[in-house]
């Protein structure tokens, strides 16, 4: 079951505030009156003390998460070695603009996506045709039922293109405006055979790499990468639903994991709404029982 809990958090924000206030707008006095006549000691009715208690509380929590920073767990390896599966990230939820809990329109623009932040959003779903060859998003990767809902899930990606750039991916070949992506070969993959994801890397024989992405401004983003043939082909671009030229108002985006990672390979560019935070830094990292429990040399460590 799928559920937002920002907007939960927006309903009880508005639940206990709505309580709290109507009662201090409309009950209250004649209450208080009534008790202070029969010489009782005044007390709130136990679910107006319970709104008046939460609300503060809720509230906080609510402009924090939404306005400030969020914390994300990384579910899946599409971001190894960069990120690995049970890392706890904070995501800036102010770096691309001010967005309203639970709807997330803008409302106040403060920057835009650079080439290389690692970005969490709201996953738009697949980019298929319907029976009128128009393109519509769907939950479903097969294109089947081009209509299926898109499930609400937060997924997490590195941005590589830019509205109006063109991005030409063939294999392990990355090209951005005609020029090549350059990456230089670190060595094999070392990770602990007993967690999944990494014994997957191991057994595929993934070698890291470090990318270098060039911005616009000529800076240049060194991050690692990971690429394992064996494992999969990923899709080319320009495919058939995907164009070499990103549109306006959209990103392309790609797991660092580059053999293991629905992106937008598959899925299309990302429209800029669905744009929840820049991905800033580790604050806890959990192994998982027997396997490494909590990894402390990555605590604290920030994003690139």
């Amino acid at each position: 079951m799928e559920f937002d809990f920002s907007a939960i958090l927006l309903a009880l924000t508005v639940l206990f505030g709505v309580v709290w206030g109507l009662d201090r707008l409309f009950l209250y006095r004649k209450r208080k009156a009534r008790l202070d006549a029969e010489g009782s000691e005044y007390r709130d009715p136990a679910p107006v003390d319970w709104a008046r208690s939460l609300f503060p509380v809720v509230l906080v929590v609510l402009v924090l998460r939404s306005f400030v920073a969020e914390p994300f767990r990384i579910p899946s390896g599409s971001m190894m070695p960069t990120l690995d599966v049970g890392d706890f990230i904070l995501v800036n939820k102010f770096a691309y603009g001010l967005r309203l809990p639970a709807f997330n329109t803008k409302f106040l623009d403060l920057g835009e996506p650079k080439r290389g932040d690692v970005v969490v959003f709201r996953w738009p779903g697949y980019l298929c045709r319907d029976a009128s060859d128009k393109l519509v998003r769907s939950g479903d990767g097969s294109c089947a039922d081009p209509h299926a809902p898109v499930p609400s899930q937060n997924w997490i990606k590195r941005v590589i293109g830019l509205p109006g750039d063109t991005v030409e991916i063939q294999g392990a070949n990355l090209l951005i405006n005609g020029k090549p992506v350059q990456a230089d070969e670190i060595g094999p993959y070392v990770g602990n055979p007993q967690r999944d994801e990494e014994r997957l890397m191991l057994d595929m024989g993934a070698t890291v790499w470090t990318e270098h992405l060039v911005r616009k401004d000529g800076k240049v983003v060194n991050h690692m990468i990971a690429r394992m043939p064996a494992y999969t082909t990923p899709n080319s671009i320009p495919n058939a639903v995907v164009p070499s030229k990103v549109p306006a108002g959209c990103y392309l985006v790609m797991g660092d994991n580059r053999n293991n990672s629905t992106d937008s390979r598959w899925w299309g560019c990302l429209p800029e709404q669905a744009l929840a935070g820049k991905a800033f830094m580790i604050w806890m990292s959990w192994k998982g029982w027997g396997t490494g429990g909590v990894d402390f040399h990555r605590i604290g460590q920030i994003i690139h």
